[in-house]
């Protein structure tokens, strides 16, 4: 029975699904998005988004902290140039973001053996997506209605039409 065993084995032994998770972030990182089935996905989202949130220039405010949180992604990527980009540019974007760094959208199902397909993304690098949202408002509003008053609208002033102007 498999009681209490949350993450996903993807039918691999320990030491491949740790490996192949790594390759798979290191391209994530890199390439900003990467095509793969829809269970990979799942399971690279929740190996990736501890790490960018240890790669956030909130979480790295001393040398010794940087200097930790780069050595515990390290152990997991084992990639310099990756590691690199994700503390460099990566943590940089998603400086603001509270968590949710990735995106994961189906792409429908795989020609050769019919498996769901999924393309995961960084979200703050598709530049198509995020065009059409405004900023955002940072105001608070209070709940219990003590906002503007909204003022009467003054009286539109009587435009003569064609039916007028016959009198």
């Amino acid at each position: 029975m498999r009681h209490g065993k949350k993450f996903n084995h993807l039918g691999r032994t320990a030491a491949h699904r740790k490996a192949m998770l790594a390759n798979m972030a290191c391209s994530l990182i890199e390439h900003k998005r990467i095509n793969t089935t829809v269970a990979k996905a799942k399971a690279l989202k929740q190996f990736v988004e501890p790490l960018i949130t240890k790669a956030k220039a909130e979480n790295n405010q001393t040398t010794e902290k940087g200097t930790h949180n780069r050595r515990i992604v390290f152990s997991n990527l084992r990639n310099k140039y990756a590691i690199t980009e994700l503390f460099g540019n990566v943590a940089e974007k998603v400086g603001d973001r509270p968590g949710g760094y990735t995106r994961i959208i189906k792409l429908g199902n795989r020609l050769g053996d019919n498996a769901d397909m999924a393309m995961i993304e960084l979200v703050d690098f598709n530049e198509v997506y995020n065009a059409g949202k405004p900023a955002k408002k940072t105001t608070r509003r209070s709940r219990r209605g003590g906002g503007k008053k909204v003022e009467a609208a003054a009286p539109v002033a009587e435009t003569k039409t064609a039916d007028d102007s016959e009198e």
